[in-house]
């Protein structure tokens, strides 16, 4: 059914507190986004029971609002309602807080979500380029290095070597400095020359720069190095701003940002970020060359519970530096199959179970988005934890089908969500019987999850007073439910 996303944006924004209460507003692949002036003034009971929001996650610092598939169309209605002049990319409003080590962890996750989550769909649509490459030259249908090949693996890789530069850009619109200054030092790090550079500091040669030793390091398919730039960039240019006269602003006052902030991330920053970036994939494949196929079990019953905290963003650099290694990720990736499908799986059963017609066109639009195409938001936060129950029959499939994956040692070649159309980026030409292990952990997965819903059962929503539900959580910090009133289903 269409949807008026006009009416919609429109009540959204009456419920944020009007125009003139919203700070900042952007969006990921399923929820808007709001920065706000006054948290105070939103009404939540209004913002929770406009038809076309499937819940809402608040936290200290952004009002979430929920839309599903079709958040992009809600946007740019939500635009049209600001202020002439407003800058949808404007990120927090500063507010002075007291510095804890919780409000640090909660800051640097929002600084890596705020960053990545606008590259997502550069990154997604790269990999699949590069999978259609992988599977034309697999089938023979263009000879071994044809031109058409090459051509189509550089328009995959673009995203991927480059993304140091795309980071740098993002950053700057969340660390709120200048963009064209952020991507020139990142390119400084992806230019041929200091690739060249580095390969040769590699094999023992010597590089310095004014006398220090520069380390040899690639940057190319990172982003923790060009992430941590930019946040000290912003910095330096506060303070070179302070400090240079009025009239020299214009021509001194870049140039200085470039020769401090330039040789620190090559010498300082940079390596530092690579560290960082490889610790934490150290960690991660640690655990899972000691753990095998059950951390890929513990990951697919986790999965739906870091979606939730936004947590899962977390990967997302271990998933592209390990891609870029080694060509393909077994742990993270397959554990999202049985995890996004037992979402859908669940939200078939709600549509089979359910007694109230709204319900059940929820669940059945929610089904049909985390299996065909792998975005589980919608079941996840219209269904599952709506209900309850069912996101208990999902956590349970997930680490079902999660062990399955691991078993099965399927692992993805890109990092797009999961779901049947994606099903291809775990095919292994070298391992036939790859495509049966997927194909059977996707359908054991729906198996699973619709019937154990059935058998857990859930409360249904009586037709008077279906709303969607607010869920209050603190992203990355703890989540609190806010359950509509219910009637029993036997």
């Amino acid at each position: 059914m269409s949807k008026n996303f006009a009416a919609i944006s429109q009540s959204i924004v009456d419920a944020i507190g009007g125009p003139q209460n919203v700070a900042a507003v952007t969006h990921c692949m399923t929820r808007l986004r709001f920065v706000l002036n006054d948290e105070s003034a939103v009404d939540a009971a209004t913002l929770k029971a406009i038809t076309g929001v499937m819940g809402v996650v608040r936290n200290e610092k952004q009002c979430q609002v929920i839309i599903g598939n079709n958040v992009s169309q809600a946007y740019a209605e939500v635009l049209k309602l600001l202020p002439e002049g407003f800058s949808a990319s404007d990120n927090d409003a500063p507010v002075k807080n007291k510095i804890t080590l919780k409000r640090i962890g909660s800051g640097i996750l929002d600084a890596l979500i705020g960053t990545m989550s606008p590259l997502i769909p550069a990154i997604i649509g790269g990999s699949m380029v590069k999978l259609l490459a992988m599977i034309l030259d697999m089938t023979g249908v263009f000879e071994k290095g044809a031109s058409t090949l090459v051509i189509l693996n550089t328009i995959g890789d673009g995203a991927f070597f480059f993304l140091p530069v795309m980071v740098a850009a993002s950053a700057a619109v969340k660390f709120k400095t200048n963009m064209s200054l952020a991507i020139a030092i990142a390119g400084i790090l992806v230019h041929p020359a200091f690739i060249d550079l580095m390969a040769k500091a590699a094999q023992g040669q010597k590089v310095e720069f004014i006398g220090i030793s520069v380390t040899a390091v690639k940057y190319t398919y990172t982003v923790i190095p060009a992430l941590c730039m930019t946040w000290l960039l912003s910095y330096i240019e506060k303070w070179v701003d302070r400090i240079t006269p009025v009239v020299t602003k214009n021509f001194l006052k870049p140039m200085l940002i470039m020769l401090i902030a330039a040789p620190i991330a090559i010498m300082l920053i940079g390596p530092l970020g690579i560290w960082i970036g490889t610790g934490i994939s150290a960690v991660v494949y640690t655990v899972h060359s000691y753990l095998g196929w059950l951390s890929v079990a513990i990951m697919g019953a986790a999965w739906p519970l870091l979606v939730m905290t936004g947590m899962h963003r977390v990967f997302t650099p271990t998933i592209i530096q390990t891609i870029a290694e080694t060509g393909k990720e077994g742990m993270v990736m397959p554990s999202e199959i049985g995890a996004n499908l037992s979402l859908g799986g669940s939200s078939l059963a709600v549509a089979w179970r359910t007694k109230n017609p709204e319900l059940r066109q929820t669940a059945l639009a929610a089904a049909a988005s985390a299996i065909v195409a792998g975005i589980s938001e919608p079941a996840l936060y219209g269904v599952a934890l709506r209900l309850k129950r069912p996101l208990i029959a999902c956590l349970i499939s997930g680490f079902i089908c999660g062990g399955v994956a691991g078993l099965g040692g399927l692992a993805s070649h890109s990092m797009a969500s999961p779901g049947l159309f994606t099903s291809v980026q775990f095919f292994d030409p070298s391992n036939p019987m790859s495509i049966v292990w997927v194909a059977g952990v996707m359908v054991l997965a729906v198996v699973i999850s619709f019937f154990t819903t059935l058998l857990l059962g859930f409360e249904d929503i009586p037709v008077e007073t279906v709303t969607p539900k607010e869920t209050k959580m603190a992203e990355p910090a703890a989540s609190t439910a806010f359950a509509v009133s219910q009637s029993a289903v036997k």
